[in-house]
């Protein structure tokens, strides 16, 4: 298969390119190039989607297409450039598109946010419209028939710069304290963390069989609890729970981000990691184990101490809180 690789070089990007090239695929991949290096193997043609032209470079055509971009006039921009040059189209999107936040077991099915108006998204506030109005791009560009729209949920697994996934392993594994206790939110919040490798193959997947559908495409739903009780990994730790009005009250941010504890979510927006993942189960998505995700997410964690994560809460934050509950107990 030839295969077209819109963004290569980044983190989800570069497991598609690697995944396909181990399969044996003749991959071409298009990106700026300032994330890292494509892997070898594959042909490589620097390009920055933001500029007119940027395609330009591209000739031949292609089995299929995997576009990663969030930005909706990149996915305009490359439908009217290669569209009848590319047989099928794998966009990468998000669940982040449902309107309803609060909604559990979402489908397919459930409504969208309104389509971005514009073509940048300008900051996260605009994710779920601007991946909105990617999805109706491609779909009214080429035609459903020839598209496959996965609407991914929490991605995490080697290389999670984002911390999300990344902090558990970590802290369980390194206490902040000799008495190795751990600050954990008590929150019933679900958790779907797919593993980037798993979700790269499930693109070159939907390329091969041309898998036309729109799919949430996500990890086996957990309760935070549970999700704990796996990259606790047997440590010999004490999680402290505690309660998530507590934490908010004390400055400390759900799902993500500085002075964060990663993937609990308030009330309002508990139900964005719980969606229906029946479709694509239904059409072969396979998953790795959990624990096998986060001990390599740990793994890749170790080797690369110097990486700057941006979740979670630092040592000191921890030991303040833990000494202010304590205290107060």
């Amino acid at each position: 298969m030839r295969l077209l690789v819109l963004g290569g070089t980044a983190w989800l990007g570069s497991h598609i390119v690697r995944d396909a090239l181990e399969r044996g695929h003749d991959v071409t991949a298009l990106a700026r190039g300032e994330s890292g290096e494509v892997p070898k193997g594959a042909e490589f043609v620097r390009a920055d989607r933001s500029h007119p032209g940027a395609l330009d470079g591209l000739t031949g055509s292609w089995d299929a297409a995997i576009d990663v971009t969030r930005h909706p006039g990149q996915v305009r921009t490359a439908v009217a450039a290669l569209g009848e040059r590319v047989a099928h189209w794998v966009l990468v999107s998000s669940c982040s598109v449902y309107a309803d936040p609060t909604r559990f077991g979402t489908d397919e099915s459930a409504p969208v946010h309104p389509p971005l108006d514009g073509d940048v998204m300008r900051d996260m506030e605009e994710y779920g419209p601007a991946k909105s109005a990617c999805e109706l791009a491609l779909l009214s560009g080429v035609g459903a028939e020839r598209a496959h729209v996965a609407r991914v949920s929490l991605i995490g697994g080697p290389g999670d710069w984002s911390g999300r996934g990344v902090y558990w392993p970590w802290r369980f594994a390194h206490p902040s304290n000799p008495e190795r206790r751990v600050l954990v939110s008590d929150a019933d919040t679900p958790v779907q963390l797919i593993d980037v490798r798993d979700l790269a193959a499930w693109t070159v997947d939907a390329a091969e069989r041309r898998i036309a559908a729109v799919a949430n495409v996500g990890g086996e739903t957990l309760t935070l609890a549970e999700h704990l009780d796996v990259a606790r990994a047997g440590a010999d730790v004490e999680p402290i729970a505690v309660d998530p009005e507590w934490l908010q009250a004390r400055g400390v941010q759900p799902w993500m981000g500085p002075r964060s504890l990663p993937l609990w979510l308030p009330q309002d927006a508990a139900g964005l990691n719980s969606h229906s993942m029946a479709l694509a189960e239904s059409l072969g998505l396979r998953r790795r184990p959990l624990a096998e995700t986060l001990a390599d997410t740990l793994a890749w964690r170790e080797a690369h101490a110097d990486v700057e994560v941006r979740a979670g809460l630092s040592d000191d934050d921890e030991l303040e809180l833990l000494a202010e509950l304590l205290q107060a107990d």
